[in-house]
């Protein structure tokens, strides 16, 4: 997600001081399940049917803002969009299923979090913009946390592959907010969001097809699903840009501080998942780094 989009239709009115705040926690508790959801869905789904419903639904609570707009979206643009859609959405939000089948929801979580060191990185590596001596030192205590999260084992299995994957998808994500800042600069931002979530649906549609599963999906896993689709993804980003457009990108980023210490806690709370020494100190070098990645320098 990008906060270089304009999208005047989320401008919003001067709001009471506490509003802010709790909508700020408020989203990144509702991030933070979505590993939950991935959790309980994934082993029955699969990665790629589950995906294709989350984006599909994601894509339908946004289909509106982008029908609106649908004059600034030229048919030129849209290979642009789809290639942003696989990039940053199909392609991650698979490999985060698929590490939710293996993994607790934590994994991910904490995973998660590296998207915004990667966006850094990227600029730096392919954009020619400075990192900065307190970036470089974030970018090395994020990987330690990587490395120290990937050594793990949980119930005595490693984890390594899942954290690969996570990491794999926070990386992409890097890729993602670069791409949208330097192409789609100036577009609606919830019509942007529509636009990549209908590309990536119909880019993982016929996989999904192709890997429904043949037994019958029980009630909590469609749920599951549901809320993930709906809440986690479209409502969620409608949520992201207003508080964009009225306190900023920087401040309304903070939000991804929060993202993996309800994941953590969702899974530990309601799944009875375990958090390992592991976790704890992977997610600390993690969060750590993304607060000293974000502070603003003197």
């Amino acid at each position: 997600m990008n906060a270089s989009v304009s999208d005047p239709l989320l401008s919003a009115r001067a709001a009471p001081a506490w509003l802010t705040p709790l909508e700020l926690g408020l989203l990144g508790a509702i991030w933070g399940a979505s590993f939950m959801f991935m959790r309980v869905a994934a082993p029955e789904f699969g990665s790629t049917p589950l995906v294709a419903i989350r984006l599909g639904l994601g894509a339908l609570i946004l289909l509106p803002f982008l029908w609106r707009e649908r004059r600034a979206f030229s048919a030129a643009l849209w290979p642009r969009l789809a290639l942003i859609g696989a990039v940053n959405s199909a392609i991650p939000f698979t490999l985060f299923a698929w590490a939710a089948q293996r993994a607790p929801a934590g994994v991910g979580a904490i995973t998660n979090s590296m998207a915004v060191l990667f966006v850094a990185l990227i600029a730096f590596l392919f954009y020619g913009e400075k990192i900065g001596t307190r970036r470089a030192i974030a970018l090395v205590a994020g990987f330690a946390g990587v490395i120290v999260l990937a050594s793990g084992k949980v119930g005595g299995a490693s984890i390594g592959l899942p954290v690969a994957a996570g990491t794999a998808a926070a990386f992409l994500y890097g890729i993602g907010a670069n791409l949208v800042k330097r192409h789609l600069a100036g577009l609606p931002a919830t019509a942007v969001a529509a636009a990549t979530l209908t590309c990536a649906a119909l880019m993982t549609a016929p996989f999904a097809i192709a890997q429904w599963p043949a037994h019958a999906v029980s009630a909590t896993s469609w749920a599951a699903v549901a809320a993930l689709g709906v809440i986690c993804t479209g409502i969620a980003f409608v949520m992201y840009y207003r508080l964009i457009a009225r306190i900023g990108a920087p401040r309304a980023a903070t939000t991804t501080y929060l993202v993996p210490l309800f994941g953590v806690g969702w899974a530990w709370l309601l799944l009875d998942e375990p958090l390992t020494l592991a976790m704890a100190i992977a997610g600390a070098l993690i969060l750590g780094s993304v607060v000293l990645s974000q502070r603003a320098p003197k």
